[in-house]
Protein backbone atom coordinates (compact mmCIF):
# COMPACT_ATOMS: atom_id res chain seq x y z
CA UNK A 1 0.00 0.00 0.00
CA UNK A 2 2.83 2.44 0.83
CA UNK A 3 4.50 1.71 -2.51
CA UNK A 4 1.27 2.49 -4.36
CA UNK A 5 0.96 5.86 -2.62
CA UNK A 6 4.64 6.63 -3.24
CA UNK A 7 4.31 5.80 -6.96
CA UNK A 8 1.17 7.90 -7.22
CA UNK A 9 2.86 10.85 -5.48
CA UNK A 10 5.96 10.46 -7.66
CA UNK A 11 3.84 10.30 -10.84
CA UNK A 12 1.84 13.36 -9.87
CA UNK A 13 5.01 15.26 -8.95
CA UNK A 14 6.73 14.44 -12.25
CA UNK A 15 3.55 15.22 -14.19
CA UNK A 16 3.17 18.61 -12.53
CA UNK A 17 6.85 19.39 -13.11
CA UNK A 18 6.59 18.51 -16.82
CA UNK A 19 3.38 20.54 -17.18
CA UNK A 20 4.99 23.55 -15.47
CA UNK A 21 8.12 23.35 -17.65
CA UNK A 22 6.00 23.03 -20.81
CA UNK A 23 3.95 26.04 -19.78
CA UNK A 24 7.10 28.11 -19.17
CA UNK A 25 8.54 27.03 -22.54
CA UNK A 26 5.36 27.85 -24.46
CA UNK A 27 4.84 31.25 -22.83
CA UNK A 28 8.47 32.37 -23.18
CA UNK A 29 8.43 35.35 -25.62
CA UNK A 30 12.20 35.44 -26.24
CA UNK A 31 12.34 32.89 -29.10
CA UNK A 32 9.53 34.69 -30.96
CA UNK A 33 11.22 38.08 -30.52
CA UNK A 34 14.54 36.62 -31.73
CA UNK A 35 12.82 35.05 -34.76
CA UNK A 36 11.19 38.37 -35.69
CA UNK A 37 14.55 40.10 -35.43
CA UNK A 38 16.18 37.42 -37.63
CA UNK A 39 13.40 37.83 -40.22
CA UNK A 40 14.02 41.60 -40.28
CA UNK A 41 17.76 41.03 -40.76
CA UNK A 42 17.21 38.58 -43.63
CA UNK A 43 14.76 40.95 -45.32
CA UNK A 44 17.38 43.73 -45.11
CA UNK A 45 20.04 41.40 -46.53
CA UNK A 46 17.75 40.59 -49.47
CA UNK A 47 17.42 44.29 -50.27
CA UNK A 48 21.19 44.82 -50.09
CA UNK A 49 21.86 41.78 -52.28
CA UNK A 50 19.32 42.84 -54.90
CA UNK A 51 20.83 46.35 -54.94
CA UNK A 52 24.33 44.90 -55.34
CA UNK A 53 23.24 42.58 -58.13
CA UNK A 54 21.13 45.30 -59.76
CA UNK A 55 18.65 42.49 -60.44
CA UNK A 56 15.41 42.22 -58.51
CA UNK A 57 14.38 39.06 -60.38
CA UNK A 58 17.23 36.94 -59.01
CA UNK A 59 16.25 33.70 -57.30
CA UNK A 60 17.30 33.67 -53.64
CA UNK A 61 17.82 30.86 -51.17
CA UNK A 62 18.23 32.26 -47.67
CA UNK A 63 17.14 31.43 -44.11
CA UNK A 64 13.57 32.57 -44.85
CA UNK A 65 13.30 30.51 -48.03
CA UNK A 66 15.62 27.53 -47.51
CA UNK A 67 16.24 24.86 -50.13
CA UNK A 68 18.38 22.05 -48.77
CA UNK A 69 19.06 20.80 -52.30
CA UNK A 70 20.97 24.02 -52.99
CA UNK A 71 22.75 24.26 -49.63
CA UNK A 72 22.41 25.25 -46.01
CA UNK A 73 21.75 28.85 -45.08
CA UNK A 74 22.29 30.66 -41.80
CA UNK A 75 21.50 33.86 -39.95
CA UNK A 76 23.34 34.47 -36.71
CA UNK A 77 24.64 37.21 -34.49
CA UNK A 78 28.24 38.28 -35.02
CA UNK A 79 29.36 40.71 -32.34
CA UNK A 80 27.10 43.76 -32.54
CA UNK A 81 25.84 42.83 -36.00
CA UNK A 82 24.64 39.88 -38.02
CA UNK A 83 25.85 37.46 -40.68
CA UNK A 84 23.54 35.98 -43.29
CA UNK A 85 24.53 33.27 -45.73
CA UNK A 86 22.67 32.00 -48.75
CA UNK A 87 22.69 31.43 -52.48
CA UNK A 88 21.38 33.27 -55.52
CA UNK A 89 21.16 32.85 -59.26
CA UNK A 90 20.09 35.29 -61.94
CA UNK A 91 17.99 32.82 -63.94
CA UNK A 92 17.51 29.09 -64.35
CA UNK A 93 20.52 28.83 -66.69
CA UNK A 94 22.83 30.36 -64.09
CA UNK A 95 24.50 28.28 -61.37
CA UNK A 96 23.90 28.98 -57.69
CA UNK A 97 26.33 31.53 -56.23
CA UNK A 98 27.03 31.35 -52.46
CA UNK A 99 27.28 34.54 -50.47
CA UNK A 100 28.01 35.66 -46.91
CA UNK A 101 26.78 39.10 -45.90
CA UNK A 102 27.79 40.95 -42.75
CA UNK A 103 25.43 43.60 -41.42
CA UNK A 104 25.84 46.03 -38.55
CA UNK A 105 23.35 46.57 -35.72
CA UNK A 106 21.27 48.96 -37.86
CA UNK A 107 21.11 46.32 -40.66
CA UNK A 108 23.40 48.24 -43.00
CA UNK A 109 25.68 46.04 -45.09
CA UNK A 110 29.30 46.18 -43.96
CA UNK A 111 30.73 43.36 -46.10
CA UNK A 112 29.60 40.94 -48.79
CA UNK A 113 31.56 37.90 -49.91
CA UNK A 114 30.31 36.38 -53.15
CA UNK A 115 31.50 33.61 -55.43
CA UNK A 116 30.47 35.22 -58.73
CA UNK A 117 32.94 36.35 -61.39
CA UNK A 118 30.30 38.53 -63.10
CA UNK A 119 30.59 41.04 -60.23
CA UNK A 120 34.32 41.74 -60.65
CA UNK A 121 33.67 45.17 -62.16
CA UNK A 122 31.29 46.06 -59.35
CA UNK A 123 33.85 44.95 -56.76
CA UNK A 124 36.36 47.49 -58.06
CA UNK A 125 33.88 50.30 -57.38
CA UNK A 126 32.44 48.91 -54.11
CA UNK A 127 34.87 48.29 -51.24
CA UNK A 128 32.19 46.33 -49.35
CA UNK A 129 32.11 43.64 -52.03
CA UNK A 130 34.64 40.79 -52.06
CA UNK A 131 34.73 38.30 -54.93
CA UNK A 132 35.88 34.80 -54.00
CA UNK A 133 37.47 32.48 -56.56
Amino acid sequence: MNHRIARLAFGLGVGLLVAFMAFKWITNPEPRVERQLEETVVAASRQHLEATLANSSAELVDPLSPDRKVGKTYVYRAGDGWEVSGYYRRDEDDRWHPYLMTLDASHAMTHLKVQDSMLRDSAEQNELLEILP
